[in-house]
């Protein structure tokens, strides 16, 4: 029993060298927890881009070709996507989450997506850029860096930050794979220091309003 308890021991510290995040996790919380943890202010709420039109896919060929809206070139919102974006800004709206930031990833469907949440006008970054394209800024690891101190930023008192990005970069920066649509919520410390402390899936916004 001791051998496993140590080789426990070292495996943890092995995942904590590889995700920093997990030296400075919290408990994670219920759904309803979240809501009025939320309704203080204090936090980051990433969010995967909504549902996608898998049909359709990414041909990147040149740099800023991911800022096309035309599907035949990037993948796009599907309307299921779109609807779902509404509704969510909308919940956030009705349960008086504050948010006095919006990012997002200047790929469309991250941006329709942060517009079509209404919660306030959207500031596109490369901080959080699809990791596909991450080798025209400065590589994977750059963007990942970029993603987690970004994360670790407060935002302004009593209100909270949103970010609308990919999966493929939160699954990098943090030991959280969101699906479409799904909020990760990260507490920041500052400094390249946050924690996970819990995630609302795209579907969940409707009845956490009602």
């Amino acid at each position: 029993m001791k051998y496993y308890n140590r080789m426990l021991c070292c495996l943890v510290v092995m995942i904590c060298q590889v995700f920093p995040i997990c030296l400075y996790a919290q408990e994670v919380l219920d759904e309803q927890q979240l809501i009025r943890t939320l309704q203080q202010g204090g936090y980051n709420l990433y969010l995967r881009h909504e549902a996608t039109d898998w049909s359709q896919h990414d041909k990147v060929r040149q740099r800023d070709d991911w800022l096309s809206c035309d599907g035949t070139r990037i993948r796009q919102l599907s309307e299921q996507g779109r609807q779902r974006a509404r509704r969510t800004g909308q919940a956030m709206r009705n349960l008086n989450i504050p948010v006095s930031e919006v990012l997002a990833s200047p790929y469309c469907r991250a941006m329709e997506t942060a517009q079509l949440m209404n919660l306030g006008g959207v500031q596109p970054t490369n901080d959080v850029i699809n990791l596909r394209v991450a080798d025209y800024f400065g590589g994977r690891d750059a963007v990942v860096a970029t993603a987690r101190e970004l994360l670790s930023r407060r935002p302004k008192a009593g209100s909270n930050r949103v970010i609308v990005a990919h999966g493929n970069v939160a699954q990098a920066a943090t030991p959280v794979y969101p699906g479409e649509g799904e909020v990760v919520i990260f507490k920041p410390g500052g400094e390249g220091h946050f924690s996970f402390v819990g995630r609302i899936e795209a579907d969940g916004w409707r009845e956490l309003s009602q």
